[in-house]
């Protein structure tokens, strides 16, 4: 469950930096300084996919060293349920916003909302399988699959604010 707030967080930054980028551009500034602060966003939704890669690395690695039981918590399930069936609305809605406004920014940030639906519906899995057939290791093993994604929509992140720079 901690995992699960910590992914949350991040995900909680990523969405703040975006809110600032596309209020901005609601409140009229101009295209370069729009397009300032979308490279500005990409960078750090890109840093907060490798932030979340670490902390994965590190949550999934720790669990396994140390052979670990998900805790159950009827709210922690409570919401790790509303994440599996809030997060991919959401994240479908920032995807065709972010294409609408060409907000490369807001699309990268829909990923990172998709990963987040993902990672809690491995802690329901992990949690339903550890109860049913003892398997305490599937919930880290299930986010460790998570990891190249994770790295790849990082480095594009970065890649595109790279290359919005150079232009």
């Amino acid at each position: 469950m901690v995992a699960f707030g910590f992914d949350s967080l991040i995900e909680l930054v990523s969405g703040g930096v975006l809110l600032y980028r596309l209020r901005a551009e609601a409140h009229g500034r101009t295209a370069g300084e729009t397009e300032k602060l979308e490279r500005r966003a990409l960078w750090l939704v890109g840093g907060t996919f490798f932030l979340l890669t670490g902390y994965v690395l590190y949550e999934a690695a720790a669990t396994l060293w140390r052979r670990e039981s998900p805790e159950q918590s009827r709210v922690g399930i409570a919401l790790a349920v509303a994440a599996v069936i809030v997060m991919p609305v959401l994240g479908l809605a920032k995807q065709k916003i972010g294409a609408q406004l060409n907000s490369q920014a807001l699309v990268a940030d829909a990923a990172e909302t998709f990963v987040c639906a993902y990672l809690s519906l491995t802690l329901l899995l992990g949690l339903v399988l550890n109860a049913w057939l003892g398997w305490w290791w599937a919930d880290p093993v299930a986010a460790l699959v998570m990891v190249p994604f994770l790295l790849h929509e990082g480095w594009e992140a970065i890649e595109e604010a790279r290359e919005a720079h150079d232009t």
